[in-house]
């Protein structure tokens, strides 16, 4: 039991001594490690982004006053469709008498006790069904256009039950009441209508015929910051005009000093980042040098075009490549002649490992094992060949402190 106890307190000390050499020579030779990882790796910038849209503005020069939305901001509507009117000088006055009908037609109908037709209950179950969509939403349009739903069907529901309430004389009075203040509405109010398809906006800024479309050869820096928009501000919603969206593409104008900007060209295609962290292809329809330094692209993209009906200038990331596999720090690989190598810690024991960069971007690289035949090709020393190591993920590999 002794001797046990000593070949114990033997190997403690030993263990020990080995951990207080091990601490001098960090503290001689300061190092850090990084575990070997299979990660993704990019080259990227962040740019200031000018949004270009196929965008017409839909008036009537020739009405005045506000409108009355009869398509919500962002709905697709087709050409030749409705999409809104201008408001009477009175319609405050006749809604609020409508709203006033339609309380005094749903109390005489609850006086009722006439059993009635299959179509007044599925009518009803329309109107509970909208009720719970107005409660739940948040968008201000889709709300008026619900509360709208509701009242046509509590009308419906009114003309239906007046033919078999016992005071139908009554109701339907109220009825026809409700429907000349509707018609008077209607009548008098000046609708304006879609000349071509796409998405409904009433966003309005003013520069849907300054940024266009087709010939970009008007961009320059000079004249995108004579713009002076704000990043990421919202476009106010325009209560006197809307506009109809292409909404199947748009377009991206940025000014860039990158290496990759100038040596790019139209037709190439790569992946932009939205401000949503939406990755989306990309593709180069326009360049211009601006000078020997800066370049100016516009990025044509087929999705999320709806996600930026609200603005018009944004920050987005151009990612010009990325590729994925072992990732090791730039910082951990060395260099041997043409080999690149890093050096693996094992229990304590580094080792030299030869590894093949193939991408690399400031701060990471991507790298695999070179293959016998390359090794070979390239002059390898033969001899060492059988001892070739090979990195791994989980190797933990040496970083050395500046």
């Amino acid at each position: 039991m002794k001797k046990k106890t000593k070949i114990a307190i033997v190997i403690a000390c030993i263990f020990l001594v080995y951990c207080v050499i091990l601490f001098i020579k960090l503290l001689a030779n300061p190092t850090d490690t990084f575990i070997v990882e299979q990660g993704k790796i990019y080259k990227e910038e962040s740019q200031n982004g000018y949004i270009i849209r196929d965008e017409q503005i839909i008036e009537n020069e020739a009405s005045n006053g506000n409108i009355v939305q009869l398509k919500a901001e962002g709905k697709k509507v087709a050409n030749g469709e409705a999409i809104y009117r201008y408001s009477l000088e009175n319609e405050n006055e006749l809604n609020k008498k409508i709203e006033e009908l339609d309380v005094q037609i749903q109390e005489a109908l609850q006086k009722e006790n006439t059993l009635f037709s299959t179509d007044i209950k599925l009518l009803e179950a329309q109107i509970e069904e909208k009720l719970e969509n107005v409660y739940e939403n948040t968008d201000i349009q889709e709300i008026e256009q619900y509360k709208k739903e509701i009242s046509n069907a509590i009308t419906k529901k009114a003309k239906i039950a007046g033919n078999l309430s016992s005071n139908g004389s009554y109701v339907k009075q109220l009825i026809e009441q409700r429907s000349a203040i509707e018609n008077q509405l209607n009548s008098n109010s000046q609708y304006v209508y879609s000349n071509k398809s796409g998405i409904i906006s009433y966003k309005v800024d003013n520069l849907e015929g300054t940024l266009t479309t087709g010939d970009f050869s008007y961009l320059n820096k000079q004249f995108l910051e004579s713009l002076k928009l704000k990043n990421g501000q919202i476009i106010a919603s325009n209560s006197t005009k809307a506009k109809i969206i292409n909404n199947f593409k748009c377009y991206i104008a940025t000014v860039s000093k990158t290496e990759e900007a100038s040596k790019s060209e139209v037709g190439d295609t790569l992946k932009i980042r939205l401000p949503n962290s939406e990755e989306i292809p990309a593709k180069i329809v326009y360049k211009s040098s601006e000078d020997s330094n800066e370049t100016l692209l516009v990025f044509e993209i087929e999705q999320a075009v709806e996600s930026l009906i609200n603005y018009r200038k944004i920050v987005f990331d151009i990612i010009w490549w990325s590729d994925s596999g072992i990732k090791v720090p730039n910082s951990a690989i060395k260099y041997e002649g043409k080999f690149a190598y890093v050096i693996r810690n094992r229990a304590g024991y580094n080792e030299k490992i030869l590894v093949k960069v193939l991408r690399q971007n400031d701060n990471y690289s991507i790298v695999e094992n070179y293959s016998t035949a390359e090794l070979e090709e390239a002059g390898y020393d033969m001899s060492t060949l059988d001892s070739k190591k090979s990195i791994s993920l989980y190797d933990e590999i040496i970083i050395k402190k500046d």
